[in-house]
């Protein structure tokens, strides 16, 4: 295949490949395959036919079947953990084979492959200047694309063809009518009181919200700010999961800051999921400290 210099991924020019004759070849892998079927290998060998001198990299494939807002948070916690060029295919694709479109996304220097579905939803609103392109050449696709398995067929030679220089422009068309996910953003009432949610419940137990440190201030927490879940109050704060206040209080509820920049629900010792009874999408409310003294 032709190798093509990289297209800017945004408005503007960011800074090139040091040669623009060798392709960027690192691309990531995210679907609710599983790893007991065919599916991931068969997408891998995909790729590599088109680009044998990719290097793959799994962040998971235990994505909960069709979840796609699942997928969407996990995206967002690690992408920005790869270097600029990388190319993520995310397949969680419920409505394959019918009209919903294969996209490209191009964001933060990096490439997005997948379905219009919202799976790439917190991307759009974490990175403002994104393009998006409908993925129509099918000169791109496998030979043969099966109406159940895009993502060996569509995705992964099109991710292929990125590794090996092809520019988005190249790949499909530009649209501005993609599919979002509901705003990740908390709502903030007049009286200061900020509601946030659950976007996702770790293997630990632990309850990720949508609250950011732009949310959830110093300041806020110096002056007593605190959650409410449901009937239950977290009033403490700590700076990693071990750190000892001297309270010791079996199962304690307390608040952190993820690793994914998010604000976390934890408990002490114990599922804070459990010990909340706590779903994904419920609601977390941030009181200043003027409505718990009230």
């Amino acid at each position: 295949m032709t190798h093509y210099a990289s297209e800017s991924i945004t408005q503007t020019q960011f800074i090139p490949h040091p040669s623009a004759l060798i392709p960027f070849m690192l691309i990531t892998l995210l679907t609710d395959f599983g790893i007991a079927d065919y599916f991931v290998g068969a997408m891998k060998g995909a790729i590599l036919s088109v680009s044998p001198r990719a290097q793959l990299v799994d962040i998971t494939h235990e994505i909960p079947p069709q979840d796609i807002r699942a997928a969407a948070f996990t995206l967002l916690a690690a992408y920005r953990s790869f270097p600029a060029h990388t190319i993520h295919v995310a397949v969680v694709d419920p409505g394959v084979g019918s009209s919903r479109r294969p996209i490209l996304v191009v964001a933060g220097e990096q490439f997005f492959v997948g379905p219009d579905n919202g799976l790439f939803g917190y991307v759009y609103e974490r990175e403002a200047d994104h393009r998006v392109y409908h993925l129509n050449r099918e000169e791109f696709f496998h030979s043969s694309v099966s109406a159940s398995f895009h993502g060996r067929d569509v995705f992964a030679p099109v991710a292929g063809a990125l590794a090996e220089g092809a520019r988005a422009s190249e790949l499909g068309q530009e649209i501005k009518d993609y599919v979002r996910l509901a705003l990740l953003a908390p709502r903030r009432a007049a009286d200061g009181t900020l509601s946030g949610e659950i976007i996702h419940i770790d293997r630990f137990g632990n309850c990720v919200t949508n609250l950011s440190k732009d949310d959830v201030t110093p300041e806020m927490i110096e002056r007593g700010a605190h959650l409410v879940v449901g009937d239950r109050e977290i009033k403490t704060f700590r700076r990693f999961y071990a750190e000892d206040d001297g309270s010791n209080v079996p199962a304690e509820l307390f608040a952190i800051w993820g690793s994914a920049g998010l604000l976390e629900i934890a408990a002490r010792d114990s599922p804070a999921a459990r010990e909340l009874s706590a779903q994904r999408g419920q609601t977390v409310h941030v009181l200043p400290q003027s409505a718990r003294e009230e």
